[in-house]
């Protein structure tokens, strides 16, 4: 057994051990607005519930470790004390990975994600519609652990209204856990689906993707690519040139002859296939052909 004092590893390097060995976590998709009204939507694996007399949940929306910055969620929950937790499962995952991309201070993720505001009962930021179970809630203390780089920022929330959908439910009103398809993070790019175990997405690129917001109409709009398919064809900087499309059509010709005059919904489903292997550079030759 390897052993190590925390204070002789780097910043990172501690950082990817904590982040794989205490996992899988669950993950708040947390909901905010700023001081002017614009919405914000990000990930937080920092996150659990802690009581629930009264319910209380805690995120950390920690300092970046590689330049010491803090996110535009700590920023929203200092100026408006209020959030919605929004749940996790498998049917969003992609565009809840998608919304983790540092776009600018006031790009609303919703919009870039694909993802639907709905609505609060009792606080002002939205509520992810897709999302199975979503918790209103007013920020009670933020604790801040640090000021360098890694250090975490406790947001402590106390639950005034939850929201739970109708297909989660079972006849006697408590939650079915195979029919909720939760999603928990764990280190490097791995997540765990609860009833399947680990499965990889690749971190948002650095630069920004271009976002559901930005995606051909009849892409955006499909009736056969999920929000999954929808946030992993989001999350790349540039699309395909005309010529890269060009000979990728030419390449696949022979085993789809008329793939140059089939329909949208013929080539949505093989992209749809395309992307059920990870190949999102295939997926969008196909789609822009």
């Amino acid at each position: 057994m390897i052993s190590f004092n925390p204070k002789a590893l780097s910043t990172g390097r501690l950082h990817g051990y904590l982040l794989s060995a205490v996992a899988p976590r669950p993950i708040a998709f947390a909901s905010t607005i700023d001081a002017n009204g614009n919405p914000n939507l990000s990930p937080f694996s920092f996150f659990n519930v802690f009581s629930a007399n009264p319910p209380i949940m805690i995120f950390s929306p920690a300092r970046r470790v590689r330049d010491n910055t803090i996110k535009h969620t700590l920023q929203n929950v200092e100026a408006i004390k209020e959030v919605v937790i929004n749940v996790v499962n498998y049917d969003i995952v992609h565009q809840m990975s998608l919304s983790s991309t540092e776009y600018p201070e006031g790009v609303n993720e919703f919009e870039k994600t694909g993802l639907t505001m709905l609505p609060s009962d009792e606080v002002k930021p939205f509520r992810v519609a897709e999302s199975p179970v979503q918790f209103e809630c007013k920020v009670n203390d933020i604790v801040h652990l640090g000021t360098e780089g890694g250090a975490g920022n406790l947001v402590i929330c106390e639950v005034v209204k939850l929201h739970i959908a109708d297909e989660v439910m079972n006849a006697d009103n408590t939650i079915n856990q195979d029919a909720l398809d939760l999603v928990a993070r764990a280190g490097g790019s791995y997540y765990s689906r609860a009833k399947k175990g680990f499965f990889e997405i690749p971190k948002p690129i650095r630069t920004l993707g271009i976002g559901v917001d930005s995606l051909p109409e009849h892409v955006r709009n499909s009736m056969i690519l999920t929000g999954n398919n929808l946030g992993m064809l989001a999350n790349v900087e540039a699309l395909p040139s005309k010529e890269e499309v060009n000979q990728f059509i030419k390449d696949v010709s022979e085993r789809y002859p008329n793939i140059k005059t089939a329909s949208h919904r013929k080539k949505h489903k093989i992209a749809q296939n395309y992307l059920s292997y990870g190949d999102v550079e295939s997926a969008w030759k196909l789609l822009l052909s």
